[in-house]
């Protein structure tokens, strides 16, 4: 059996999705959202919406892909951020090998978006998700790799995909003491190898991989990324890769910098693909990967030579609905909206309605969020300060992963704030 690809180009804007306007009768592709002539600032679509700004995303998609080629290796940007195929489609245009996924679903998701290579950075367990994917292999076009760290699983995966008739790409997932997955030493490594090769034609082993981002310091990251490239070139030597080039991947969006420096000589040695996974660079943030990315380019001289550091691309937009105090403002977002979990949104943008462009709210105003609930912020501001209801407010966010999630549709706006297409997301 064959699978047929859907053409996401040709999905349609859903009217019932929230934060978008007035949809025809007739379908319109996500695509072609800019015929509608939708504007942000002219009140054209309903608020809150989650708003991606088109220039910021091109620019952090150049970014990224311009580092990675600095040291020769491979992106495989992380999807569970976005869950968006057509973000996916941006990154592979711009030269990322493949895209990384967590699960079965988003990894069929990606599939029929149009990405023919996953990397699925986690463990495939359970008789349903062991069959999407082993529908998806059998388009001799797709390729797919998964984590295994115990004879368990090993020995699962072996006898389902034998009974389908289908080979299966793994990697061995390395992993430290108190840490998540993985395994925890040489002695785990090698039961785990042994029962690979007991499932020989049905269990490919294709490489190593590991993630660091569980772990705290610098010292720690580097002897555990070291630890990966010595067991990596151990058993190519041994001959123990059924895949040509073997695969060597780590790197989240907190440390790639430092797993591109102690990775980059397995690449240029030409016998070994290195695949890096940050995902959040594509919209960034203003928190935790903020702090991460200036952490990176204090230490990272080809980070700092590249001018324009990551941009945060990822707005959700509000209305002020209530000015019950001289110092508090009520608007129309809350946990339903935006992610909490990492830092409460900050407040970037301010527009009336019939005037100008926004302005930008500098972080010498003092305006901040100090509460939220469902559907609600509680905005602490300046008492007298110009504001009032039915204004516009832009909210930064951390963690965007979770600001996503909450979106089945988000905005493109280009630099005029004209709504240029509709980002389709499948969580």
């Amino acid at each position: 059996m064959t699978l047929t690809m859907t053409s996401y180009s040709a999905a349609s804007i859903d009217p019932l999705s929230k934060g978008l306007g007035t949809v025809p009768s007739t379908s319109v592709p996500l695509d072609q959202a800019v015929n509608l002539e939708w504007n942000l600032l002219a009140e054209d679509v309903s608020l809150p919406a989650a708003v991606l700004y088109a220039d910021r995303i091109e620019h952090n998609l150049k970014w990224m892909q311009d580092f990675v080629a600095e040291y020769g290796v491979k992106l495989a940007p992380h999807g569970k951020t976005t869950m968006a195929p057509q973000l996916f489609r941006r990154q592979i245009e711009t030269g990322a090998w493949g895209i990384t996924l967590a699960t079965a679903h988003q990894t069929r998701a990606a599939y029929h978006g149009g990405v023919e290579r996953v990397l699925m950075a986690n463990q495939l367990v359970g008789k349903r998700n062991m069959a999407m994917i082993a529908e998806l292999l059998s388009d001799p076009d797709f390729e797919f790799f998964c984590l295994v760290d115990s004879t368990d699983g090993v020995e699962q995966l072996g006898a389902f995909f034998k009974a389908a008739g289908r080979r299966l790409q793994v990697l061995v997932e390395l992993g430290v003491q108190g840490g998540r997955t993985g395994v925890r030493d040489d002695a785990q490594l090698e039961i785990v190898l042994s029962a690979i090769a007991r499932h020989e034609g049905t269990l490919v082993l294709a490489g190593i991989e590991l993630y660091e981002g569980i772990l705290g310091d610098e010292q720690t990251v580097r002897a555990f990324l070291r630890r990966a490239v010595q067991t990596t070139r151990t058993l190519a030597q041994a001959g123990r890769f059924g895949r040509a080039p073997a695969i060597l991947s780590g790197a989240g969006s907190a440390w790639y910098d430092v797993v591109a420096e102690e990775f980059a000589a397995e690449s240029r040695a030409g016998t070994i693909d290195v695949v890096l996974r940050p995902g959040c660079y594509l919209t960034h943030d203003v928190g935790v990967y903020k702090k991460a990315q200036s952490d990176i380019l204090a230490r990272n001289p080809i980070a700092r030579k590249m001018g324009e550091a990551l941009l945060p691309a990822l707005q959700v937009w509000a209305y002020v609905q209530s000015r019950p105090e001289p110092d508090l403002a009520i608007v129309g977002l809350g946990k339903r909206d935006v992610a909490f979990d990492a830092g409460m949104p900050v407040p970037a943008r301010h527009h009336r309605p019939g005037t100008a462009a926004p302005r930008e709210i500098a972080e010498s105003e003092g305006w901040e969020v100090t509460k939220m609930m469902d559907q609600h912020a509680y905005l602490r501001v300046t008492p007298g300060v110009d504001l009032k209801v039915g204004d516009m407010l832009s909210f930064d966010v951390s963690h965007p992963c979770l600001t996503f999630d909450k979106w089945r549709q988000l905005l493109v706006v280009d630099k005029r704030y004209r709504i240029t297409e509709v980002v389709e997301t499948f969580f």
